[in-house]
């Protein structure tokens, strides 16, 4: 059975930072792309951050951001403790939401749609910017 279950979400204010931590059981974790979504009231979900597995021909982590995130937020991996994280700085209001991890396909790299392919989701983690 495939579990995943967020951590890391809170209240802080405008300009601050939160880290977001998500671990996962019952799958390969390492072949797997991983994401993180959100979802603010009476809004629509969002692809937020994307990891791919490995990493690319320069060692480097394979990413992808939301254009509203990019500069701000930082995805990464622990393939050893099965776990992905968020690292979340210069929040925003409007970056209030609830957070959700998400596994992706297998051998999966962040690119094109890849928010259309998260397969396994976590119950989320609450995240709340006051100005």
């Amino acid at each position: 059975q495939v579990q995943l279950v967020e951590s890391g979400g809170g209240s802080v204010q405008a300009g601050g930072s939160l880290r977001l931590s998500c671990t996962v059981t019952g799958l390969t974790f390492t072949v797997r792309g991983m994401y993180w979504f959100r979802q603010a009231p009476g809004k629509e979900r969002e692809g937020v951050a994307c990891i791919g597995y490995g990493y690319d021909n320069n060692s480097n982590r394979r990413t992808a951001y939301a254009d509203s995130v990019k500069g701000r937020f930082t995805i990464d991996r622990d393939d050893d403790k099965n776990a992905v994280y968020l690292q979340m700085n210069s929040l925003k209001r409007e970056d209030t939401a609830m957070y959700y991890c998400a596994s992706g396909g297998r051998w999966d790299v962040c690119s094109g749609s890849w928010t259309g392919r998260a397969e396994d989701w976590g119950k989320g983690t609450l995240v709340t910017i006051s100005s």
